[in-house]
């Protein structure tokens, strides 16, 4: 069945990492939510593909992943995020410091290391206060190319234009750093 690659590759882009036992507690919670976020997401995904196949799912990706971002940071009091350096959603450019991340996701990519396995995690003082911050990278699949690649079928690329006329999220490669999960946290000083 051709939705079970696009999902597949969505579960393992999105869920490798396993927890680990010691790790401090936000980087389990933050690594939790971002698995939380990545099996609801693929379930809705499932269903839309095999209800109309990739222009329903783009439906999915426009007005269900914000909504289940938003859920699942409000269920695990964390703020959950996507950001990319070519965003497809304007809301989800990468500020000063998630830049600087991928840009490191870029370079050890780019070494040899596994697109699935990048992420990094971090305690910042910001004016608010400390804050923990994990990013998890978002690897580029096959299946991915058909939104997000460099041949784009016409209708598929119409309903993208339609619903995001600034996109910058095509011309991807297998393999390419698509963007990565954010999970923040303000911490009790």
């Amino acid at each position: 069945m051709k939705t079970q690659p696009v999902i597949c590759c969505l579960a393992f882009g999105l869920l490798s990492g396993s927890l680990a036992a010691g790790e401090p507690a936000e980087l389990t919670a933050a690594k939790a939510a971002v698995a939380t976020f990545a099996e609801t997401l693929k379930a809705e995904l499932v269903t839309a593909m095999q209800a109309g196949g990739p222009l329903t799912a783009i439906e999915v990706c426009s007005e269900r992943a914000p909504a289940i971002a938003e859920a699942v940071s409000l269920e695990k009091g964390m703020n959950l995020s996507r950001v990319s350096l070519r965003n497809r959603n304007p809301e989800n450019a990468a500020n000063e410091w998630q830049t600087a991340v991928l840009q490191e996701f870029e370079t050890r990519l780019a070494a040899g290391e596994s697109p699935a396995g990048l992420s990094w995690h971090r305690t910042a003082e910001t004016t608010g206060g400390p804050e923990f911050r994990f990013m998890k990278a978002i690897p580029t699949g096959a299946v991915c190319l058909a939104c997000h690649g460099e041949t784009i079928a016409p209708p598929i690329a119409a309903k993208i234009n339609e619903l995001y006329p600034a996109d910058k999220a095509t011309g991807f490669r297998e393999g390419d750093l698509r963007g990565a999960f954010v999970v923040t946290k303000t911490l009790d000083p």
